[in-house]
């Protein structure tokens, strides 16, 4: 795994590269809100074993440094045009599979929409993509906004600790994160928070804060004044193709939403992971590698259906 920086003239984008530097960038993920690249890198590492693969903390999350102002953020196409800039550098040519959980796979939609010639194949997972009233009500009146639910949750949480044993304490176990394998706690955590106080190392007075600031998650759930439903008029227009992987429970995509986005984009594959939530990567991470992988392997690599193979299991339950 190698770290590297995009930088910008308003600031740095954070991200992760496994495989060989020098070969073609074959896949690009992004992460879903409050979250960052490296949470999601034991799905992504085996597969730089083949071939170029990247993720990046989006603005506001992990360790980027782009300018994350909550109130400014009124939809999420700030995080697509940074996806697209970074992806005029690292993929100036060829076209990527595009990857993402929760709002990192509206994000891809969104991308691919603006952008088809970049895109070979869209792997989403558990995308936000509400029902068209939402956004509807939102472009409408702008103000409303989510005042309760998930923002509300945003709102609260905890941004500083006194020490990392105490921020394990906290996480581990607990919430969303109870149902999580291992290590995609730890890899989170790695890169969610960092120490700002000014003593020595081993002092016992420490300071450890939340690099995603609580008041940014909130707007970005609350955020929605952008158009996912148009997006997936162009992908079908484009004819890119798109796999949905949808959870059995605790689903973002409602029954309703599932027939809209199938009438919407026919060519579109929904499949339904038994046995899991919104968390899917985390709780059945060889499915979400296996469909990059199967991607990878037909839409950059050129393979027929019978040479694309699954990826070697290696995390723990």
């Amino acid at each position: 795994m190698r770290r590297f920086t995009y930088e910008t003239p308003e600031g740095d984008m954070s991200a992760l590269e496994f495989g060989n530097p020098a070969d073609r960038l074959a896949a690009l993920w992004l992460h879903a809100t409050g979250f960052n690249a490296m949470t999601y890198q034991s799905i992504l590492a085996p597969l730089g074993l083949r071939t170029k693969v990247q993720a990046v903390d989006l603005r506001g999350h992990g360790r980027s440094t782009l300018p994350a102002n909550p109130g400014k953020l009124k939809s999420w196409n700030v995080y697509r045009n940074d996806v697209i800039g970074f992806l005029e550098r690292e993929a100036p040519t060829k076209p990527v599979v595009l990857g993402g959980h929760s709002m990192g796979g509206c994000v891809a939609l969104m991308v691919a929409a603006a952008r088809p010639e970049k895109v070979a194949g869209l792997v989403l997972v558990d995308p936000v993509i509400l029902p068209p009233t939402v956004y509807r009500s939102r472009h409408l009146w702008p103000f409303g906004g989510d005042k309760s639910g998930m923002s509300r949750q945003a709102r609260r949480r905890r941004a500083e600790f006194g020490s990392q044993e105490e921020i394990i304490e906290s996480y581990t176990g607990r919430g969303a994160f109870k149902t999580w394998r291992e290590p995609f706690l730890h890899d989170y955590l790695l890169d969610a928070f960092d120490r700002v106080d000014d003593n020595d190392l081993d002092s016992e007075d420490q300071t450890w804060r939340l690099l995603c600031h609580p008041r940014w998650e909130a707007a970005t759930f609350s955020g929605q004044r952008h158009r996912p439903w148009q997006a997936l008029s162009k992908v079908r227009k484009h004819k890119i193709p798109i796999t949905i992987l949808r959870p059995e429970h605790d689903s973002v995509i409602t029954d309703q939403v599932a027939m809209g986005l199938n009438r919407k984009c026919p060519h579109l594959v929904l499949k339904e992971r038994l046995n899991s939530t919104h968390f899917l990567p985390m709780e059945a991470p060889y499915d979400v590698r296996d469909q990059l992988s199967a991607y990878i392997s037909s839409l950059i690599e050129g393979l027929s259906d019978d040479e694309v193979g699954t990826v070697k299991r290696s995390l723990r339950a």
